[in-house]
């Protein structure tokens, strides 16, 4: 029972102060206290994400020190401690006291802690781990989430996500965690004098721009491009501006009004480069600056939206499937030498569009589950058996890899490529938007789309399961004119071939996401948020024209609203 939860922090005698007056705030609003302690706050594939506040199912020091102690279970468990664990934060509320808090039980277990001075992109985490060789890694951050949200990601000692197995046994070593108010914290200017609790900066930043140098495709362009970048108030400035110039790239112009960390991100409805608002005073900056391209990060700086001017001259902002396919194009049509065991590596609701371009380079291609965690795998097990080079990885989430040696999704590096995509295209006498034209009129008008519906809560989340319970049971014939020829169900890994009655297995792990694949390929997908109370409904359609790709892609939206809109 969540009162019995609420008791058991009311009266815990050594709750922190803050903690304990925010708690007072809301003791007589029953819902949001049932909200803050009707479960634990759920430590997942993808670490863990909330509100900030006092309760079980909030993100508190309490429960960010559950987290380190699993973390500091699981490290002691591969026998690693000894190589300490990385940690880097963004700007939001209360990002560097989690960091600490998450080096005060790793230093009670004797597990060195390599802590950045101030806050840092989730992609330089990514490589710390590699740098430092260390047994793991964390960054304290919720991403494009609204400010009243951090997490808690944690990281293996390739840098990468923890993939599924890895992810299961420190879950497990989480769960264990009974009281997350008797956890133990040591102290911290005594870790500090026993070499336990390390502070890092200088010396990471400027091998991570050492290894930047190798994102170049071409170094003979001319890099006479006009460019505006906003890091949204996060943790991007420093390592894209410094990028960029070290690239060659001279007209950098920073939208000085995000350009400062602020956890209320207070010049945006959300700080998320997909959303086409983020880019409001980006776009003003380029009508003043003439710009050939406009870049945004989010706050941890692992996704990056771009902007470049369309025929009349206003800004277009480009979806993630158009600029990882952009980006892709260039690599493969560009670089010097391209190794025949080349591998592009996407997720499975990620536009087939890359994986045309892909074949038309002779370059294999392969699908992962949603999530940057899966390609940072497969980076590391062709890397281990050879079997493939890896080329570049992309999510149609605004993520993308071009070098690996970060191991998680980097919007420093493909901010570079970007910039030296459109100053090759404008060498061309063309923008990025006219080169994507070029590549839909060679490969087909390829045209996807997402709605995220917001379920919160107890109910939110029962919402959520009842329907994809429904869409699984249905018998769902067509979508918006197009036959379903094959239903794949993630979570059973089986893959139904509809025309010929049979059946498949899928050698992907298990997921809870259910994809129809439509004729000509059409195809739509639901997906519960692993890290939101949200369930995500991804589309993707395929014509010779886009006005055909439009109207298509509005007639399977509006056969999946239809059934959507009958279960809630």
């Amino acid at each position: 029972m969540w009162k019995d939860e609420y008791t058991r922090w009311k009266d815990f005698s050594d709750l922190d102060e803050k903690l304990a007056v925010q708690l007072e705030k809301i003791v007589e609003d029953e819902a949001s206290l049932e909200d803050a302690f009707y479960k634990n706050l759920e430590f997942g594939t993808g670490g863990m994400r909330g509100k900030i506040g006092p309760g079980t199912n909030r993100m508190n020091i309490y429960t960010v020190r559950k987290a380190a102690e699993g973390l500091a279970s699981y490290v002691n468990d591969q026998g690693m401690s000894k190589r300490g664990v990385a940690i880097a934060y963004d700007s939001r509320y209360m990002s560097k006291e989690f960091a600490v808090e998450t080096a005060k039980v790793l230093g009670h277990h004797g597990i060195p802690s390599y802590v950045f001075t101030s806050l840092r992109p989730t992609p330089e985490l990514s490589f710390a781990v590699r740098h430092l060789k260390a047994a793991a890694g964390v960054v304290v951050t919720a991403s494009h989430n609204p400010p009243e949200y951090n997490g808690f990601k944690a990281y293996n000692e390739d840098g990468g996500q923890l993939p599924p197995a890895q992810a299961e046994v420190m879950i497990d070593f989480v769960n264990q965690v009974e009281n997350e108010l008797n956890v133990e914290a040591a102290d911290q200017e005594q870790l500090e004098q026993d070499g336990l609790l390390r502070w890092v900066d200088e010396d990471v930043d400027a091998a991570y721009m050492e290894a930047l140098k190798t994102v170049s495709v071409r170094d003979d362009l001319p890099k006479d491009l006009s460019v505006v970048f906003t890091p949204l108030h996060g943790t991007a400035r420093h390592l894209v501006e410094q990028g960029l110039k070290q690239n060659g790239f001279r007209s950098v112009h920073i939208v000085e009004e995000q350009a400062q960390p602020d956890p209320e991100f207070s010049t945006v409805a959300s700080p998320n480069p997909e959303e086409h608002q983020a880019f409001e005073l980006a776009i003003d900056q380029g009508k003043a600056v003439g710009g050939d391209i406009l870049m945004a990060t989010d706050p941890d700086a692992d996704r990056l939206g771009v902007a470049v001017p369309d025929e009349n001259g206003e800004y277009k902002v480009l979806t993630g499937n158009q600029t990882g396919a952009l980006l892709l194009d260039y690599i493969l049509g560009q670089s010097a030498s391209i190794p025949e065991n080349g591998l592009l590596v996407k997720t499975i609701v990620t536009s087939e569009f890359g994986r045309v371009i892909a074949d038309s380079y002779g370059i294999s291609s392969l699908d992962t589950l949603t999530g940057f965690k899966f390609i940072g795998e497969k980076i590391r097990e062709y890397e281990q058996s050879g079997e493939y080079k890896f080329l570049f990885g992309y999510e149609e989430s605004y993520g993308y890899l071009v070098k690996d040696f970060a191991r998680d999704k980097d919007a420093v590096q493909a901010a570079l490529l970007a910039a030296e995509a459109a100053a090759y295209w404008k060498s061309q006498g063309k923008t990025l938007v006219e080169a994507l034209d070029t590549l839909y009129q060679k490969h087909g008008y390829f045209l996807e789309d997402l709605k995220s519906v917001t379920l919160e809560g107890k109910s939110g989340a029962e919402t959520i399961e009842k329907i994809m319970d429904d869409f699984r049971q249905a018998d769902i014939q067509e979508a918006g004119g197009k036959k379903v020829v094959a239903v794949e169900d993630y979570a059973t890994t089986v893959r139904q071939l509809v025309q010929e009655g049979t059946t498949e297995e899928i050698d992907l792990p298990t997921s809870n996401v259910v994809k129809f694949i439509l004729e000509d390929d059409c195809w739509f997908c639901l997906r519960p948020s692993g890290t939101e109370p949200k369930i995500k409904f991804y589309y993707g359609v395929k014509s010779s024209s886009r006005r055909e790709s439009e109207e298509l892609l509005a007639s399977v939206k509006a056969a999946v609203d239809q059934r959507l809109h009958a279960i809630i």
